[in-house]
């Protein structure tokens, strides 16, 4: 029986995924990625005619779901902005913990292929201006009620993706720091999430 094609497509993807967050857009190889997907080279081309497709695919479903996870967390209107802010930086936290190698996978692309980063702005503006507008409108209110010291959205949205990136980047560095805390990855990123939630809600709180 043919298997079907998603299942094919799908099986490129998972493999491609891998490669290019491992190895990065150029380490990774396409026969490699052939090889983990149970496929042909010439039948990976047939679903992806270039690397830089399949890298382009890869991206943009990555900044699709952690856009879809934010924002999913922020669209609920009938709750308080604290506890939707709450929600939202636990969304990305876990989004990141499901993608662990993600931030330094974008990061270095950044660094070695500084064209591409004009691609990777684009699709992030795409997510953030609408977020972004409207939240701040949200915190001018709450202000202007006396409800919540003055914030400025942008640097609220990098203190979340500060304290959320940072662990999940750094582990290998502050492990060595944290004894028996190590012991127990997921512990450990449990705690600091509930950690950062408390940190950036914080800032709301009028003194």
């Amino acid at each position: 029986m043919t298997e079907p094609t998603q299942t094919k497509e799908q099986a490129i993807l998972a493999a491609a995924e891998q490669e290019f967050l491992s190895k990065g857009f150029d380490g990774a190889r396409t026969t490699s990625i052939a090889s983990a997907a149970g496929v042909t080279h010439a039948m990976l081309h047939y679903y992806f005619r270039t690397k830089e497709q399949l890298f382009e695919r890869i991206l943009d479903e990555k900044l699709r779901l952690m856009g879809e996870s934010v924002l999913a967390a922020f669209g609920q209107p009938n709750l308080p902005l604290q506890e939707r802010l709450r929600d939202a930086i636990g969304s990305h936290f876990d989004f990141i913990a499901r993608n662990p190698d993600l931030p330094r996978f974008i990061v270095n692309e950044v660094f070695s292929r500084p064209d591409r980063y004009e691609t990777m702005r684009a699709r992030i503006r795409e997510i953030a201006d609408t977020l972004m507008r409207d939240m701040q409108r949200e915190l001018d209110a709450l202000s202007a009620r006396g409800e919540a010291e003055p914030l400025d959205v942008r640097m609220l949205m990098l203190d979340i993706i500060s304290l959320n990136v940072f662990p999940f980047i750094a582990y290998p560095l502050i492990e060595p720091i944290l004894g028996n805390f190590s012991n127990d990855r997921a512990r450990f990123f449990e705690l600091r999430k509930a950690e950062n939630v408390e940190v950036i809600t914080r800032r709301l709180k009028k003194i």
